[in-house]
């Protein structure tokens, strides 16, 4: 997991493009073949609780504005800390990894070192997401996990 900063939407662009799904809530996705064994590995950049998409950028377009912005030293359509928390990655289709491999093949493909690994219960974090409508931190409870 790597806390959203201006160096982590950069890499994310440069090395993996354009996300393969982008959502109303402001989450941005890549499945990529990247994790061990080759095995597909899902990255998802978690929106700030309450996100709201910045006036002007479609839905599709708010990670390349963004990355391009930052990339350039541009001013962004919204301030990064207004838009994402933070991108975490996963075995994507439910398989089994362990998380030392996992950070290992995560942290090569993307070129940085990740601020934190190892086995979280998304459960309990997609329940509080859904009964707040989106109101906490993905990012921030999945730490608190990893803390504890």
């Amino acid at each position: 997991m790597w806390r959203a900063r201006p160096e982590v939407i950069v890499a994310l662009d440069d090395r993996f493009g354009e996300p393969v799904d982008a959502y109303v809530n402001g989450s941005q996705v890549w499945l990529r073949e990247d994790g061990p064994g080759g095995m597909t590995l899902e990255w998802r950049l978690h929106p700030v609780a309450g996100y709201r998409r910045p006036g002007g950028v479609g839905t599709y377009e708010v990670f390349s504005a963004v990355a391009l912005a930052l990339g350039t030293g541009a001013n962004p359509p919204a301030a990064l800390d207004d838009l994402w928390d933070g991108l975490e990655v996963f075995a994507a289709y439910g398989e089994e990894v362990e998380p030392m491999p996992l950070a290992s093949a995560a942290a090569e493909s993307l070129g940085l070192e990740p601020d934190a690994f190892g086995l979280v219960d998304h459960g309990p974090v997609g329940d509080e997401w859904e009964r707040t409508g989106g109101n906490v931190s993905v990012i921030a409870d999945l730490l608190r996990q990893l803390h504890n």
